[in-house]
């Protein structure tokens, strides 16, 4: 590491629990972010300035004047433009030491699990319960650590499912197949710092993960913005789920 790099992350390496050591796993680390909405902003860009080496970041959508209230990655010059490009361009302007990788489309499952196998870890940022499913199925198989965040109106949730250890309970545990209907930010509104407050915690569980400290594995936060309230529930793995109990091995890690 460099003189230069030194001073960026200088304030970073002073932490007992990252140090220079910390800092080069970081630099050397892996992470796919899927969706570059109101959450995928800021983690993006937190995941950027902390140094993690390589991003890939994943979405087929266009920036539209509506986003621009909470997906603070963009700004008014990307109407109009891919999502993944706008992002990128904030993503490297902010740190030029890193690498970005882009993938403006829809991945069928199979693709989506070679993306997942090819990372240290993943952040969902999607915004629908089939990205949802097919993400915590891909991240179970392959072992690897599943960062989830969702918010709507003022209320937010977070939470990490660490596939690299044992009996993890997964998000089919969590919501079964309750994933028929749901609420979206387009018909009932979202406050825009609440995507901020939930996306910042998801790039903090990332960046806990790639460094082996302890996550909010085994817990759900839940936010509620009107109040200003937090509170936790405790997962447990279900015995009838059909993800756990698949019976299917996970992928062996892919190669440095």
């Amino acid at each position: 590491m460099n003189d230069e790099l030194l001073l960026r992350y200088s304030r970073q390496i002073l932490l007992p629990d990252i140090d220079v050591g910390g800092q080069e796993r970081l630099q050397a680390a892996r992470v796919l972010v899927i969706g570059l909405g109101g959450l995928g902003a800021p983690v993006t860009l937190y995941l950027a300035a902390a140094g993690v080496g390589q991003l890939t970041l994943v979405d087929f959508d266009t920036v539209d004047l509506s986003n621009l209230q909470r997906q603070i990655i963009h700004d008014t010059a990307s109407i109009g433009h891919a999502k993944v490009a706008s992002a990128a361009r904030a993503a490297q302007a902010l740190n030029p030491h890193i690498q970005v990788r882009t993938i403006q489309q829809k991945l069928d499952f199979g693709q989506l699990l070679a993306q997942v196998a090819a990372h240290d870890a993943v952040v969902d940022c999607s915004d629908n319960f089939p990205t949802r499913f097919d993400l915590n199925l891909a991240c179970q198989r392959s072992g690897k650590p599943l960062v989830l965040g969702a918010v709507i109106r003022m209320e937010g949730q977070v939470t990490t499912f660490d596939f690299r250890q044992p009996g993890t309970a997964c998000y089919h545990c969590l919501y079964g197949e309750e994933g028929e209907t749901e609420d979206t930010c387009s018909t009932t509104g979202i406050l825009a710092p609440v995507a901020g407050i939930i996306g910042s915690i998801q790039a903090t569980e990332t960046l806990k993960a790639l460094l082996g400290l302890p996550t909010l594995h085994g817990r759900l936060l839940l936010l509620d913005a009107k109040r200003m309230a937090w509170r936790e529930m405790r997962l447990r793995r279900d015995n009838a789920c059909p993800v756990c109990n698949s019976g299917a091995r996970p992928l062996p890690p892919s190669p440095d």
